[in-house]
């Protein structure tokens, strides 16, 4: 998504919302070059608000999880594994909202790496009626 956001024109504004603790929100966007807002809801109200809940052990811990580690492994070794400090079992998801408030796009994901293209949420923004 960041190499396409000078796509998006001036009047979107792209934004990351996450439950982490807030101490660690500046690494997290220092390690990934984020040039957007990061918005921090430890309560975790918006998640709620957007219908996002928890996933099963089995649905986040599946086989994708465990091929996804298994390639870490093989192409960067136990170095780059860490233990999960957060909650991975928060499901999570993508909105666009259009400039009346009104959800324009939705997708709820079913584990941490069910996302929607790129393409998807350009479009979606495309969509809304200027």
């Amino acid at each position: 998504m960041r190499d396409r956001l000078e796509e998006l024109g001036d009047n979107t504004t792209v934004a990351l919302i996450t439950f982490t603790d807030p101490t660690n929100v500046i690494g997290y966007s220092d390690q990934h070059d984020l040039t957007f807002p990061i918005l921090v809801d430890p309560s975790r109200a918006a998640y709620r608000s957007f219908g996002l809940g928890r996933g099963s052990v089995a649905s986040v811990w599946g086989w994708r999880a465990a091929r996804r580690y298994y390639e870490l492994y093989r192409t960067e070794g136990l170095a780059s594994w860490r233990r999960p400090t957060e909650d991975s079992l928060q499901l999570g998801g993508d909105f666009v909202i259009g400039p009346n408030g009104s959800l324009v796009y939705g997708f709820w994901g079913d584990g941490p790496d069910d996302r929607p293209s790129v393409d998807d949420l350009v479009d979606a923004l495309h969509r809304i009626p200027s």
